[in-house]
């Protein structure tokens, strides 16, 4: 097993996830078999907890596993499934010393952070390296493992020292260290500045750790002098020295690092049998990366919601549309509307925030309302939902959206006048009380109940599929019967037929729901179903692409 650690300086949020995810993709189009770890040092078991602003959308595995958005990333680039074990925490790793304390495997101890947290950690990652990731289930050769956050972090030190420690058992040339560092360049000199780099590998060395190789993250293309002048102060050769910067879209990026020599490098380093050359994957990447930078037309997508200020947030929703709109050669203008602007109460309290969402909302050739929780915000979203039924504009609506737009029907066209509660309901098997974990979780079996369903059509007219959940609320099943008749058909069920999974609108052109997330599972290469009808809509071209049976035209 050859391990590559992918460490960060300066600051956070710098894009290690993309660095470790293109590393990944390179490797495996070398025909090499890849998985990948993301350690994330807070304490919390895992990120089923967090509000989104806080790191992100929480990204949710085949095994339930509700874990940080680089799995996501990693899944994406890879085309492989991940597992909860593949996101090491803080608080995982206490929890399992502390549990092995209180069962008396240290009895007579005294439990401490080196060696007894530290050789958790090493042994998580040589377990969890071997699990086969990819379909065909064989064990993985390559690890690339990503500790966030930024290196000099208090809470990342005992994950620095066991690495630190790791290097050694592994042997060096089953190990690298990849440092991932920001080359600012302040707007009062235009010069790109490389002591924060120096600082941050600096840092790096002192805790025992030495970069074989530096990728220096930057705005612009970064000079010739800069590289020099890195690989002087900070003890590396010129060819170490990996510039990455800010490009139109993240399929660029695996290319860099190609030009750049890595497979060269790896393959010196890490003693690999492969090639110098990558296999027909990256050529096929850099062939989308080349097609995405031409792409003329644009079709304008409204995401209503209300983490809107972030836009990780809806990360995988946001790389699902962007998948479409690539498969039929489309530039996606995703444009993100804070729910509550289009809510009475923003007219009474700010008209011009309330007439700019609507004007927005108008000009969308789709509307998308995605997963969420709470009360905050709702009433902007049905409003979102009753325009896209009155106005045919194509519409899907993701977990909560499918909720809602089950809400919005029985208002409007049902004339109910119950409450909210009645008609989306709790599942108290999946509450037990405690708020992590507790949801249903992960990949489950949703069946089509007829044949004439649009997403039927679109998932190749499978009698069933298989997406991943994240839910504790559903559509009551005893009131199906009453929007039935009226025409909003719940053309899939789970497999006991109790629970609703996917709602069809007739006499539209696509007015569709899923209760589960499909985002999860779209890949670059193979875009998600529902979201691909969406696009397909938007640009009104759905119906030649069912008559084709579900094929593109020639390009």
């Amino acid at each position: 097993m050859k391990y590559i650690l992918v460490t960060g300086g300066v600051i956070s949020g710098i894009g290690k996830g993309i660095i470790a995810s293109s590393i990944g993709t390179i490797l495996k189009s070398c025909g090499l078999r890849v998985t990948a770890i993301k350690i994330d040092p807070y304490i919390n078991i895992d990120a089923g907890t967090f509000s989104p602003y806080e790191h992100g959308e929480v990204f949710v595995l085949n095994d339930g596993g509700e874990v940080d958005l680089d799995l996501g990333n990693y899944e994406r680039f890879l085309d492989i499934n991940l597992y909860k074990d593949n996101n090491i925490t803080t608080g995982k790793i206490y929890q399992h010393v502390i549990n092995k304390e209180r069962h008396g495997d240290y009895l007579g101890k005294t439990v401490q952070v080196v060696p007894h947290v530290t050789d958790v950690v090493q042994e998580w990652v040589m377990n969890q390296a071997k699990v086969p990731v990819d379909s065909d289930k064989k064990e993985p050769q390559i690890c690339v493992i990503e500790l966030g956050g930024t290196i000099g972090d208090i809470e990342g030190m005992p994950f620095v020292e066991a690495f630190r420690q790791f290097q050694f058992k592994a042997k060096r040339e089953n190990f690298c260290n990849i440092h991932v560092s920001l080359v600012p360049q302040p707007n009062a000199t235009g010069e790109q500045k490389t002591k924060p780099t120096q600082n941050s590998v600096r840092a790096l060395r002192g805790l025992g750790l030495s970069p074989d190789l530096i990728v220096c993250r930057s705005t612009k293309p970064i000079e010739m002098a800069v590289k020099e002048k890195i690989s002087m102060f900070c003890h590396v050769e010129p060819e170490q020295v990996i510039f990455i910067h800010d490009v139109s879209s993240t399929y660029r990026v695996p290319i860099l690092l190609e030009e750049q020599g890595i497979i060269k490098y790896f393959k010196q380093r890490l003693n690999l049998p492969i090639d110098d050359q990558p296999s027909d994957l990256l050529f096929k990447w850099k062939k989308m990366a080349d097609r995405y930078e031409r792409l003329l037309k644009i079709c304008s997508i409204a995401l209503v919601g209300k983490y809107t200020k972030l836009s990780d947030c809806y990360a995988s929703v946001f790389k699902a549309l962007e998948h479409s709109a690539l498969a039929i050669n489309h530039k996606l203008n995703l444009m993100y509307i804070d729910s509550i602007e289009l809510e009475h109460s923003t007219e009474v309290e700010n008209p011009v925030k309330y007439h700019q969402a609507w004007q927005k909302l108008c000009k969308a050739d789709g509307i998308l309302v995605p997963g969420g929780f709470g009360f905050r915000g709702t009433e902007g979203k049905l409003q979102a939902i009753s325009w896209a039924r009155k106005k045919k504009k194509p519409f899907l609506g993701v977990c909560l959206g499918m909720q809602l737009a089950v809400v919005e029907f029985a208002r409007n066209c049902l004339n109910w006048e119950g409450e909210f509660s009645m008609l989306v309901i709790d599942m108290p098997e999946h509450n037990p009380g405690d708020m992590g974990g507790t949801m249903r979780l992960g990949k489950r079996r949703t069946i089509f109940k007829t044949e004439d369903s649009v997403l039927r059509k679109l998932y190749g007219d499978e009698d069933f599929v298989e997406e991943r959940h994240r839910h504790r609320y559903e559509v009551n099943p005893e009131l199906t019967g009453c929007f039935e008749e009226k025409g909003l058909k719940f053309v899939g069920r789970d497999i006991e037929g109790s629970r609703m999974e996917i709602i069809e609108l007739e006499n539209h052109p696509y007015f569709v729901g899923v209760q589960f997330h499909p985002e999860f599972s779209s890949r670059p290469m193979k875009p998600s179903p529902p979201y691909l009808g969406l696009l397909l809509a938007a640009t009104g071209t759905l119906s030649a692409y069912l008559q084709r049976g579900c094929k593109f035209s020639p390009r």
